[in-house]
């Protein structure tokens, strides 16, 4: 089977990736060691691959035991609710090193595997990537550079195809963390699930090879 990297698998989203793409890949779930992540690894027989955004000059020895890879699916992501005001320089550093310069340096490090695989990037991303959220000031930034980063990959790697899937809200505990700063109750129906966004992500995927799907934009029905 074609190999498929997920990152932030162990919860939310990204675990709803991985148990998407687990009938059709072989999985690496890569993120920091935790119980949620070899939970998730355990029951889809998948490998777990320590990787850490904070220390991201240990990224290229961490993979470079990966020589071929089909599949490179970034979903980790962190995001401070602030505006521009109430924000604070640590929330900004700490959102563009995992939501930005962390998939930069990933990416970076595996590009040979992917050559090698003819392989598939793919950004999880967000509708705060297309228009800035109000009350999601650093988020909406790093979401508006990763848009861009896949845009260049995509034009300077035509060996690649490269995805950016953008999302409206999920119902996650992200999504509960965003409504209890806006003081809204958090109802789940109102938003995507996670199982929705990693169907369509995984079709994206999947499609057959002669198509290269350039950008997903899912929104809620509600």
């Amino acid at each position: 089977m074609p190999t498929a990297m997920i990152t932030g698998a162990g919860r939310g989203l990204g675990a709803a990736l991985a148990t998407a793409l687990a009938p059709t890949h072989t999985l690496f779930l890569a993120g920091r060691p935790s119980a949620a992540l070899d939970e998730v690894a355990g029951r889809l027989g998948a490998t777990t691959w320590e990787i850490d955004f904070n220390d991201l000059e240990s990224i290229p020895a961490a993979v470079e035991p990966i020589v071929e890879l089909d599949v490179l699916v970034h979903n980790a992501g962190v995001a401070y609710p602030a505006r521009v005001g109430e924000s604070t320089v640590p929330e900004w550093q700490d959102t563009m090193s995992v939501n930005v310069v962390g998939p930069v340096a990933l990416t970076l490090a595996l590009l040979p595997a992917l050559h090698a695989g003819g392989g598939q990037v793919v950004f999880i991303n967000s509708g705060a990537g297309i228009n800035a959220s109000p009350g999601l000031a650093s988020y909406s930034a790093s979401k508006s550079a990763l848009r861009s980063f896949a845009d260049s990959l995509r034009n300077d790697e035509p060996g690649l195809r490269v995805t950016s899937v953008h999302p409206g809200r999920i119902a996650t505990d992200m999504q509960q963390d965003l409504n209890a700063y806006e003081g809204r109750d958090y109802d789940p129906a109102n938003y995507l699930s996670a199982e929705t966004v990693a169907r369509v992500t995984a079709d994206a995927i999947n499609a057959p090879a002669d198509a290269h799907v350039h950008e997903v934009i899912v929104r809620p029905r509600a």
